[in-house]
């Protein structure tokens, strides 16, 4: 099985970022990584694998090397996508029937969300044995729609939509009166009364699944960031080097600014990383300014209907490899040493490279590299897999870049790179 087909079977499984941190667990343990735990003393022996949660949607994995080592190896990616999130009191009673109370969570185009099944999932708080336990929502029915004004109703529509996200963007959930924590109840199995509160999220049930005459490309949703997220992954799990520490971090909340506990904004990487250079007898400063990151988030490929949209000096295909991200503005982290560092990588790699910038007088979007630098500064380069319909509930990549990031982050864990004295080594 090739990456790609590892990816689109996580993609299936990825209802929210809560699913996607107990995929990436679930296959850490089995490959034999302990967990630790932010809140008990963490200890790490030489040669051995460990993980750590925060939130249940952040992930951070590290490999400890069998020899004393200066110099991480860290690739950044996030969990979360664009959708809508349901309130705390979510019952609406409507003439035609009971809608749900949602709100959008970042940057999606909301038209994309409408006219097709849509599902819930996230997790569930309940008080149990003495404590607030957390378990994983996702029930298998198409459960939720949310209806387009017909255009009977509306004959503009074709010439420009403004949707108003507590109007028209609420989603049909029954004919009837509906308690909703009854529902959830029924749903997942325990008593309502155990039920404290929950984080749900509307789910797009369109499935993963090849496309293009020959089956080249990638539809799903949650592309952005999950492709790069589970081709990330599959490469620190095979990557062994002596010569660093490998680390993968996947962080929540990028898609609204990472501004908490678990997003990239917050101190979830640079605690985990001082406690293991604490563990492991190692200067901490010396260390982080020893080592060099990845930032991984998809990239804006050229659009072939819209071809001025891109900038003039621009071309990022799909299928012809992963994507450098530059940008004045800093919305990336790449500069010409980074640059040129990966640029070292794929030749290494035999893998091929696109550059992104945006057009000028277009602001494109910014990722979590630049934002972790606020708490770990390191050296660091924005790459990602090129997509179109970026932020829409279906999302478009090509099959050959995905295995192509897979390919360039091994080849960046096995190198033997680092920093020193303010200039990259190579060995």
């Amino acid at each position: 099985m090739n990456a790609s087909d590892n990816v689109l079977i996580d993609l299936s499984k990825s209802y929210s970022p809560f699913h996607v941190v107990a995929l990436l667990k679930e296959q850490l343990l089995a490959k034999g990584f302990v967990e630790l735990f932010e809140s008990e003393k963490q200890e790490v022996e030489a040669g051995k694998r460990y993980f750590v949660t925060r939130n249940g949607s952040s992930l951070i994995a590290f490999k400890v090397p069998k020899e004393k080592t200066i110099g991480m190896h860290l690739a950044m990616v996030h969990t979360d996508s664009p959708t809508f999130k349901v309130k705390p009191n979510p019952i609406i009673e409507t003439v035609d029937g009971t809608v749900l109370n949602v709100e959008p969570y970042g940057g999606m185009i909301d038209s994309t969300w409408m006219d097709r099944p849509l599902s819930l999932a996230g997790r569930l708080l309940l008080q149990k044995d003495g404590r607030i336990a957390s378990v994983l929502f996702a029930p298998d029915k198409d459960l939720l729609f949310i209806p387009n004004l017909c255009i009977h109703m509306n004959r503009t529509v074709n010439e420009g939509m403004k949707f108003n996200a507590s109007k028209d963007m609420l989603p049909l959930f029954s004919k009837d009166k509906v308690d909703f924590l009854e529902f959830l109840s029924e749903e997942s199995g325990v008593p309502k009364e155990d039920i404290l509160a929950f984080d749900l999220i509307l789910v797009n049930r369109d499935k993963p699944r090849k496309v293009g005459l020959h089956g080249e490309y990638l539809s799903s949703p949650k592309l952005d960031d999950l492709s790069s997220c589970y081709a990330t992954f599959e490469a620190f799990l095979r990557s062994e080097d002596e010569s660093n520490v490998p680390v993968f971090a996947a962080f929540d909340n990028e898609e609204v600014g990472s501004l908490t506990k678990q997003g990239a904004n917050s101190t979830f990487l640079k605690d985990t990383l001082h406690r293991l250079c604490k563990a492991l007898d190692i200067d901490y400063e010396q260390n982080v300014a020893s080592s060099i990151a990845l930032s991984i988030d998809n990239a804006h490929a050229n659009h072939p209907n819209h071809p001025e949209i891109s900038d003039s000096t621009t071309k990022v295909l799909l299928g012809h490899g992963i994507a450098i991200k530059h940008s004045a503005r800093q919305s990336y982290t790449t500069d010409a040493l980074s640059c040129a560092l990966v640029k070292s990588l794929c030749r290494k790699a035999d893998v091929s490279y696109q550059e992104y910038t945006d057009r000028s007088d277009l602001r494109g979007g910014s990722t979590l590299g630049n934002i972790s630098n606020s708490e770990v500064s390191l050296l660091s380069c924005d790459i990602g897999i090129p997509q179109l319909a970026m932020h829409s509930s279906n999302e478009l990549c090509a099959i050959a870049d995905i295995e192509s990031m897979e390919e360039l982050v091994e080849c960046f864990y096995r190198s033997g790179i680092r920093m020193r004295r303010g200039e990259i080594e190579i060995s």
